[in-house]
């Protein structure tokens, strides 16, 4: 199985799920997404096509077919998750299962925003900003702004897994391409969703999606499974886990419980 991570972290993020899967029998694989970490950050373009979830699926389906792996279960959270269900739309004879963890498909965040979700997930339309960069804020101080010393403090993420993210959110190249990512959800990222829902493309993969109960998943989407019904074409299982948003970091165990009996 490959796991992507969500924003602002790195593969590290899993450093507490991904030995407990392999322990379990499972071959993991924790890349960075593009321009993420340590991966590569390419030149955008007008349409910031080079961070859209359909080029970042393409790495992934590519990676793990360099690895040799011809199939893979493919989980994602946050920004990952956008990645992961990508992937399983575009590369469905490669995709075998999928797990989607607080995410819904981009289209149906942005048609379901109202003045609580632009209160709550304000950072969504300040990074898709390009007249007044975000990136000029966040690297004037980017310790403060990613909190890397209270809610993301070594004693939360870990020291090994603190210290990639440190490196991380200091790099200004890094920052420019995490907020690119942003910026191709209102674009590119929707067109490409509404051209799957016109053309009644579903995923074909068993999949499951599960949401952080101390997050405002519940709170925006109301039953976060439904969201996801009409973009699969099998049964969609789930359910919420006792955790603040980085549940990989925050509920290891019980995120690692749900992925073995799904998987």
């Amino acid at each position: 199985m490959v796991l992507l991570h969500g924003h602002p972290r790195t593969h590290t993020t899993w450093y507490q799920v991904a030995p407990a899967l392999a322990d379990a029998g499972y071959t993991v694989v924790c890349p960075d997404l593009r321009g993420y970490g340590q991966s590569s950050k390419p030149a955008s373009d007008d349409d910031h096509t080079p961070y859209s979830k359909r080029a970042m699926a393409a790495d992934v389906a590519g990676l793990m077919v360099a690895l040799g792996h011809d199939q893979f279960a493919v989980v994602g959270h946050d920004r990952g998750s956008q990645v992961a269900y990508r992937t399983a739309m575009d590369h469905q004879d490669v995709v075998t299962k999928l797990v989607v963890l607080d995410g819904v498909p981009v289209v149906e965040a942005l048609e379901r925003c109202d003045a609580d979700f632009a209160l709550m997930w304000w950072h969504w339309w300040f990074f898709a900003q390009t007249a007044k960069p975000a990136e000029r804020v966040i690297c004037a101080d980017p310790e403060t702004w990613y909190n890397a010393w209270t809610v993301n403090s070594p004693d939360v993420l870990g020291p090994e897994n603190h210290a990639d993210f440190l490196a991380a959110i200091r790099d200004p190249a890094t920052v420019h391409a995490m907020v690119e990512d942003y910026r191709a959800g209102p674009g590119i990222d929707r067109r490409n969703d509404e051209a799957d829902r016109e053309a009644g493309r579903q995923i074909t993969c068993p999949t499951m999606m599960c949401w952080s109960t101390r997050d405002d998943m519940e709170q925006i989407y109301g039953g976060p499974l439904a969201v996801w019904r009409p973009w699969c074409k099998e049964p969609v299982v789930g359910r919420g886990i006792d955790s603040t948003h980085h549940i990989a970091e925050n509920a290891p165990a019980e995120l690692v419980q749900s992925l073995r009996e799904f998987l």
